[in-house]
């Protein structure tokens, strides 16, 4: 299967001059043959979810996204995120453009035309041929799906986008004008709202009880995202508050299905090792998870990840994803105070605030996502003050940058030592429950303008859907009066909450908050002297920006091959 995948994948990616384009004659295999199976139709669909991000949902290259914004540095100064961050990148010099999507897109519409003519009547004694058939018949509806998905990953970079509504020839792939936002957003919502009544909420039960395939819930959210950012402020310049009505409505949509629950436990957990075979906690497996994307056994994240002294010299590039202190200072503390650490060191109005252990007493979701100075991983105390066990006087000391290394997504059962190395299974959130009540919470601030307000349409008040959020945390329930403030705590709970699941670098964007975010990164500096840590905080970078940025530039290369693109997105 995978073999046969990868060929498929291979035909698809050498064909034309524009991702839209494709030679039926550069197949390897007839098409007829390869719906003549239910294998074969299964792999046909493989396919297409083979577009899927596996770590490309929290990757450019080998960097997480959000080393391209404030929430995080990478190690390698020279690495192709770093163009999100000096401003150079262009048309001519693409950062994750992510155009080759076009390629799954014209891999479903050959499938939906293909699948329709497959006949598989001859296997009617087969003992699995019921249970094939009842498969058969939302293949379709997944394939339309994961098209709604691409087409929204290909809209939130660009904006105004094609919209292929067939298998394009070659002349039409090199023709076909775009789509403008809006009417791209319409037929993404239409395309789940039908997938959405054809797909069952589970696989579990069927044949194979698979999982990670698409589901009528995340036909739901992929709804109730595209709306939010049709709603969001970069795609709705004119503030029309029907589409933040719109949003809160598809939220609400799925919150109410009861599908799905808030896990306080999700990332919490880790398996463990048995006679040297690693039993896995699966929390992808959580009723918080609606979409992942689970891959096979590495040690490559950890690897770049984990504290240089964890990974036995196996670790020779300044690859890393390192936390910033601007996203440490989104974490308050147990008691919902705000902390804040300047040159002179911390401050809160917190009582109860040590500023000796300034990283004890916070929202418990620092711990799962951040490692600080006197932190604990894999039993060991974390030493990033000045000439502690974990701390870089230089990047090229394959050390932390700012002062803070990764906690979300490490999988500490991963051990690099020899004779003894340990790899771990990883997987990716796409979208888990608490993603459709952080949209209903803004959406619904937004349209009423006050977040404690409801009518006969929206039943849960923006306060209280973020204080379920807050609530599975263990945090205290939000407080602040009014749009402005609750406002702002609401984009602070995307943040702590969402962090490194690929949100910050898009939400600064459909909030258009850039030039007042991403110009200056900081970390912390920490000097023991004896038993006392002072801290104070210490610029990183200053980084570059520019409001074109808040899309991406449509690749030269392909203006060149279909000039109905233009025109190039402002400012590029």
């Amino acid at each position: 299967m995978k073999k046969l995948a990868y060929i498929i994948s291979a035909v698809l990616l050498v064909a034309g001059c524009n991702f839209l384009d494709f030679d039926e004659t550069s197949g390897l295999y007839e098409r007829e043959s390869m719906y003549s199976t239910y294998s074969n139709v299964q792999k046909m669909l493989t396919n297409i979810y083979g577009y899927m991000p596996g770590k490309d949902i929290v990757a450019v290259s080998d960097a997480m996204r959000d080393c391209g914004c404030d929430d995080a540095e990478f190690g390698d100064p020279s690495a192709t995120v770093q163009r999100y961050n000096n401003g150079n990148w262009s048309a001519l010099s693409t950062v994750d453009t992510q155009w080759s999507l076009y390629n799954a897109i014209r891999s479903t519409w050959e499938f939906l035309e293909s699948i329709q003519n497959v006949d598989l009547s001859i296997y009617k004694y087969n003992a699995k041929y019921s249970q094939w058939l009842e498969h058969l018949k939302y293949y379709p509806y997944e394939a339309r799906l994961l098209k709604a998905y691409y087409l929204f990953e290909l809209a939130r970079r660009y904006g105004d986008i094609p919209v292929p509504d067939k298998m394009l020839t070659i002349e039409e792939a090199n023709s076909i004008e775009k789509t403008p936002f809006d009417d791209v957003i319409k037929y993404i919502v239409a395309e789940c709202d039908t997938c959405i009544n054809k797909l069952p909420s589970s696989y579990i039960g069927m044949l194979d009880d698979e999982y990670g395939r698409v589901t009528s819930g995340f036909a739901m959210a992929v709804k109730a995202k595209a709306l939010l950012y049709a709603a969001s402020p970069l795609f709705n310049e004119s503030g029309d508050n029907q589409k933040w009505l719109e949003a809160a409505k598809a939220a609400q949509d799925l919150i109410e299905s009861g599908k799905y629950q808030l896990d306080p436990d999700l990332f919490s957990t880790q398996g463990k090792v048995e006679n040297g075979v690693v039993k896995e906690d699966q929390w992808f497996l959580s009723p918080e998870v609606i979409m992942f994307i689970r891959r096979s056994d590495s040690q490559s994240f950890e690897r770049y990840n984990f504290p240089v002294r964890f990974t036995q010299g196996d670790r020779t590039s300044m690859s890393g994803t390192y936390p910033t202190q601007n996203l440490v200072d989104a974490f308050q503390t147990l008691g919902g105070y705000d902390v804040t650490l300047t040159a002179n060191g911390w401050q809160t109005d917190d009582p109860d605030f040590d500023v000796n252990n300034p990283y004890k007493g916070r929202d418990p979701r620092f711990e799962r996502t951040i490692l600080g100075n006197g932190m604990m991983l894999k039993d060991t105390e974390i030493e990033t003050f000045v000439g502690g066990a974990d701390y870089s006087a230089t990047r090229a000391d394959l050390g932390t940058p700012t002062g803070y290394y990764l906690r979300k997504y490490i999988q500490t059962l991963t051990d690099f030592t020899p004779e003894a190395t340990v790899s771990c299974k990883h997987a990716w959130i796409v979208y888990r429950y608490a993603e459709a009540l952080l949209s209903y919470a803004e959406a619904a601030n937004e349209y009423f303008h006050d977040p404690d307000k409801t009518d006969g349409t929206l039943h849960l008040s923006a306060r209280a859907a973020l204080n379920q959020v807050r609530t599975k945390a263990g945090m205290p329930a939000v407080t602040a009066r009014g749009y402005d403030a609750f406002k702002a705590a609401v984009q602070r709970e995307w943040r702590v909450e969402f962090a490194f699941e690929d949100h910050r670098f898009w939400d600064v964007r459909r909030w258009k908050i850039g030039s007042a975010t991403q110009t200056q990164i900081d970390g912390v500096n920490i000097v023991k002297t004896g038993e006392k840590l002072e801290y104070s905080r210490a610029m990183v970078e200053r980084r570059t920006w520019a409001d074109r940025m808040y899309l991406y530039p449509i690749p030269q290369k392909e203006l060149f091959c279909n000039s109905n693109l233009n025109p190039q997105n402002n400012g590029w």
